[in-house]
């Protein structure tokens, strides 16, 4: 991404500015992106199988996201009687099992189920599905039994979209060696889980939020405002906006006595 167009993004606050070692990693995953397009083109016209996919996905892993080839990631890699094409290795264990289809092949959530196994022996929490032109990264997101896993998507991408190449670079990037090692992927992660139905519903009711949303109704409405209007608020997101479930239980019932003092006073 642009390092103005990123600072001109800073101001109205979509994005932080990059940091010092973020501009050259973007630069090498998009001239990764444009090298490889030529070859990947070849692959989908003659719909490739899936050992010939495998060498561009692997140059990729290689050049494009800056896993060592001979050190961080392993062909056919067998665990229990499953195998995946790829694992990636980092610190000596498994970060994240890499599944490769034909260049042709749609890919869903049935694709990783070999990769699922593999993660599960081995306690990764990633995995990436790949025909070479789609790129799909998974998060296992532990259930509350404690035993199981719900696979989650974090990334989804298609290196051929040139209308989409930015924000293919920016989702892609979390996927290298170095955002990873800087904890960038697990932020991203931890983002696309904040933005989920239930989490927004709960930030809906922050105090701060409720603030923000009495003033601007006051200001349309042109209402000097009284005692209780924070509460009214907080009771309509409640009982009209937000839908049923999304709440704890018990929160529902208590949805009057949210609005504090501070905000009917804002």
């Amino acid at each position: 991404m642009d390092v103005e167009a990123t600072q001109v993004m800073t101001r109205t606050g979509q994005f932080t500015t990059p940091v010092s070692w973020e501009t050259p990693v973007r630069g090498r995953l998009a001239a990764a992106i444009d090298r490889l397009s030529g070859p990947l083109a070849e692959l989908i016209e003659r719909d490739a199988n899936d050992g010939d996919t495998r060498l561009l996905v692997a140059d990729f892993l290689s050049v494009g996201l800056n896993y060592s080839k001979y050190q961080e990631l392993t062909t056919e890699y067998r665990t229990s009687g499953d195998s995946v094409d790829y694992a990636i290795i980092l610190d000596g264990e498994v970060f994240a099992p890499v599944e490769v289809k034909g260049v042709g092949q749609d890919l869903d959530i049935r694709n990783i189920q070999m990769a699922r196994r593999v993660a599960a022996e081995h306690g990764s929490r990633w995995i990436v599905l790949t025909n070479g032109r789609l790129w799909k990264v998974f998060h296992l997101r532990p259930q509350e039994d404690g035993d199981t896993t719900q696979p989650v998507p974090v990334i989804d991408v298609d290196l051929m979209d040139r209308d989409s190449h930015e924000r293919t670079v920016d989702l892609l990037f979390h996927l290298t060696h170095e955002a990873v090692e800087h904890g960038r992927l697990d932020a991203l992660r931890r983002w696309r889980e904040s933005t989920e139905a239930a989490p927004l519903a709960q930030i809906l009711r922050w105090d701060s939020v409720v603030s923000a949303i009495l003033a601007e109704l006051r200001e349309v409405s042109e209402h000097p405002g009284h005692a209780g209007d924070a509460a009214e608020v907080v009771r309509a997101l409640t009982e009209e906006v937000i839908a049923r479930g999304l709440l704890p239980t018990g929160d529902e019932d208590s949805a009057g006595d949210e609005g504090n003092d501070e905000a009917d006073q804002a």
